[in-house]
């Protein structure tokens, strides 16, 4: 009993402690994405790229805060002046802090963690990954899907990487009645830094004639 009381007020500390960090966040967009990524990877620098774009509007870039692509995400938002925020988790491996956070903060539970990572932001882009990262992804699909979230972009990027599991979406969970084409319609696809922009609804600073893109499902 006293174990479990005392992880209850670990867990509410946490969580008041995240929600005090972030309290001044006016807007916010997070990129999730893999810590094993080799930093001259493709991923990395289109990361980085929309993440500047992003962050030249004036909106925050908010991370897992470790590296490879969420500190390429991190470093276009330093880069461009914008907030680069980190919500950080003690796991031995992977999880140091990127040097281009301007703010930072670890957590010791990944559930706190995953809702400090979406609660303050309006959108979310999502790069290949690993395991930790598909839960990401599943898990903010899903809080839209049951109406505990409300819908807010959700961009997949790399139509190599998740072609394949958005046509098992399609092909099998759909006519199965699994979900919805109306929940499935909800995540985009990109491949470039305007066709990211374009389904945040982010008008590309640098392009005044962002061109509308073609998505491959």
């Amino acid at each position: 009993m006293f174990a479990d009381v005392a992880m209850f007020f670990r867990i509410a500390f946490q969580f008041w402690r995240g929600f005090h960090f972030l309290r001044n966040t006016r807007r916010a967009i997070t990129v999730f994405g893999s810590a094993r990524t080799p930093d001259d990877h493709p991923y990395c620098a289109l990361a980085r790229t929309v993440a500047r774009k992003i962050g030249e509007q004036g909106i925050a870039i908010v991370t897992g805060g470790g590296g490879a692509v969420m500190q390429a995400a991190n470093q276009g938002a330093f880069e461009s002046g914008a907030p680069s925020i980190g919500i950080n988790i003690t796991i031995e491996r992977e999880q140091k802090p990127n040097p281009y956070l301007t703010r930072s903060l670890v957590c010791r539970y990944f559930f706190v963690r995953k809702v400090l990572l979406s609660r303050y932001s309006e959108a979310f882009l999502i790069l290949p990954g690993g395991f930790g990262t598909l839960d990401e992804c599943f898990e903010i699909i899903t809080l839209i899907q049951t109406g505990k979230m409300r819908a807010r972009p959700v961009v997949l990027i790399g139509s190599e990487f998740w072609g394949g599991l958005l046509k098992w979406c399609r092909e099998t969970l759909i006519p199965q009645g699994m979900i919805t084409e109306t929940e499935f319609s909800r995540i985009h696809l990109a491949d470039t830094a305007e066709e990211a922009l374009f389904h945040l609804g982010i008008q590309d600073p640098n392009n005044s004639a962002t061109n509308t893109p073609t998505m491959t499902r």
